[in-house]
């Protein structure tokens, strides 16, 4: 029988893999060949770890040893100092200690420290594409446990009683949810997974796909077994090819086992899934119009009710759930809904994955228990703020969210919380910005942005956010006006109030909050003309200082004559001629040009 002594965990999520950790992990059984200890080593490929700032990432155990930024160059000393010598690696240490005993392990680390992994217990544990894996850790009892000795509505009690909320933005109750869906009586009904993940910077739900897609699958067929469903579909943006193959490889592992298909631990429910592909819409995030896209239509929100519990995919009542929702479930059933409602806050329980991303040291993917604050999760875990700048605001809830200031840190990351502070939980994006970034073009990025992803069904979310983006263009561009805040506003407010989905109803959100809490950056670039953050370049001022040697190279790198000066004097520009262009400014080897 053959002795498996050390375990070679290489990260294989889409971060790592761009950054070269399949080249790792072939140097890796390359080396083991040759050193012949291919037969005692394993190489294990597993999904995202989270630390993706610090990627490709190996873990080797049994000693749990963490080394981070792996080239394929360092494999061989890997191999020859630490699996065959039992010596550490030390340089390739998250942290260099002065004696192995100060070697921190994989959960010792900063980053995993205030983390509480249960949706991401799996993810960089085990390889995702061998379902033996996920059964060794207890993957599929709870869909046998519930399917065998649970009735239905016992099993969606569990659910209730757990407090999990829906992970994908709205935080509505989900055992509701499955209840409403079970209590309507049709000869047919679905679930849903929805993996549209469009915010900009949010991967939660790709690595979840990528790296325990079994956990998601038996989630859905938990639910189905709740609501009286035989059928679901996983709507996964056509972009993610590593988290689509590896449902494919998921799906039929489990159906060769009769954990999906046909009389599913040999009783009489049946459940299967398919994977319908997306192609990119934003909107189809919002659960109507996802469904008209698996229809085969265009896909655009219709008005609610009837809402999907009662006539959904192909009128027939329909649950939809997010990735991060279902991940949830299997342990709930497991453990129960105590253990469950244990963690997080009285009203908003569990834990919440967040992507960091931005001007943050740790960017990656960190699980943490609801009612963290977010201080905690941006200098804690994320590391503070990189290159040693300030922390200005942190946006929260994608492009439907709000941007928190520097007073908001001690915030409870909670749904109320933040509902009540003009943000949103959202499905977890969470982008940090430093005291270099502009509040108001901060506003017109995820107004742009939403703006363009508008299907353009009703004409508040057509016309107004089009009005918005262009009143906050003007703004950007030097020609604010007086009054421009205040139609704002009452754009906004309009908008909020009668369009048709949840995108149009949430897309004033980064406007609001921005206009809440840096309102005195909005009248600067109106009444004053000055973008105080030196960003937007049609309201820069470009100054040459006192460190101004007198070498002439801005005057002769810019395209208008704006400067001019005698040789080894001070030079000086016409404010009237520059076109704030930064040619000046990129050229002067003294750091002598500001722009302001």
């Amino acid at each position: 029988m053959q002795h498996i002594r050390a375990h070679v965990l290489v990260c294989g999520g889409t971060g790592c893999k761009s950054a070269g950790s399949k080249e790792v992990q072939l140097e890796f059984a390359r080396q083991l060949e040759q050193k012949g200890l291919s037969d005692e080593v394993m190489i294990v490929e597993t999904g995202c770890h989270g630390f993706c700032e610090h990627g490709p990432l190996v873990i080797i155990y049994p000693e749990g040893t963490f080394y981070c930024r792996v080239k394929p160059e360092d494999v061989e000393e890997i191999v020859d100092s630490h699996l065959f010598k039992g010596r550490i690696v030390e340089r390739l240490l998250y942290h260099e200690p002065l004696t192995h005993e100060q070697i921190p392990s994989y959960s010792e680390i900063n980053f995993y420290k205030k983390q509480k992994r249960l949706v991401l217990e799996n993810c960089g544990a085990i390889n995702p594409e061998q379902i033996e894996e996920y059964i060794a850790v207890g993957g599929y009892e709870a869909l046998a446990k519930a399917i065998t000795t649970m009735q239905p509505q016992e099993v969606i009690e569990e659910v209730k009683k757990s407090g999990l909320r829906g992970r994908g933005g709205g935080g509505f109750p989900t055992g509701m949810k499955w209840q409403f869906a079970a209590n309507s009586v049709s000869d047919k009904k679905y679930v849903i997974c929805n993996a549209d993940e469009g915010d900009p910077g949010a991967f939660m739900d790709r690595s979840v796909l990528e790296g325990d897609p079994h956990k998601v699958l038996e989630g859905m067929a938990i639910c189905g077994y709740a609501i009286g469903s035989d059928e679901g579909y996983i709507y996964v943006r056509a972009e993610y090819p590593l988290a689509i193959k590896r449902l494919r490889i998921a799906i039929e592992q489990a159906e060769q086992m009769g954990l999906l298909g046909d009389n599913i631990f040999g009783t009489k429910f049946s459940f299967k899934i398919h994977i319908k592909e997306g192609a990119g819409a934003f909107v189809c995030g919002e659960e109507t119009a996802l469904m008209a896209s698996i229809e085969g239509r265009r896909g655009m929100p219709r008005p609610r009710p009837p809402f999907p519990a009662v006539s959904g995919l192909w009128g027939k009542p329909t649950n939809i759930n997010n990735v991060e929702t279902f991940a949830n479930v299997a342990a709930i059933i497991t453990k129960g809904s105590e253990w469950y409602s244990s963690f997080g806050t009285e009203k908003s329980k569990g834990t919440k994955v967040f992507a960091l991303t931005g001007k943050i040291n740790n960017t990656g993917l960190a699980e943490v228990p609801m009612g963290i604050t977010m201080r905690e999760i941006i200098f804690d875990i994320g590391g503070g703020i990189t290159n040693g700048k300030k922390f200005k605001a942190v946006q929260i809830g994608g492009p439907s969210g709000g941007c928190l200031p520097e007073s908001m840190l001690d915030l409870s990351v909670d749904y109320d919380s933040l509902i009540s502070a003009g943000a949103m939980m959202g499905s977890g994006g969470l982008v940090v910005m430093d005291e270099d970034t502009c509040m108001v073009d901060v506003a017109k990025f995820f107004l742009n942005f939403t703006q363009s992803e508008s299907c353009g069904k009703c004409t508040p979310c057509r016309e107004g956010t089009k009005r918005m983006l262009e009143i906050l263009t003007r703004i950007t561009e030097g020609q604010g006006r007086e009054g421009d805040i205040e139609l704002l506003e009452d754009l906004a407010r309009n908008i909020k109030q009668t369009a048709l989905c949840g995108l149009g109803q949430s897309a004033p959100n980064p406007v609001l909050s921005t206009l809440k809490y840096f309102r005195d950056e909005y009248e600067a670039h109106i009444k004053e003309k000055r973008c105080p953050a030196g960003v937007c370049e049609k309201l820069a001022n470009y100054t040459i200082t006192d460190q101004c040697k007198g070498c002439g190279l801005c005057a002769r790198q810019c395209p208008v004559q704006a400067i001019s000066g005698q040789p080894r004097s001070k030079h000086v520009i016409d404010s009237t001629k520059c076109i704030k262009c930064g040619a000046c400014m990129a050229a002067c080897p003294f750091k002598a040009i500001t722009k302001g």
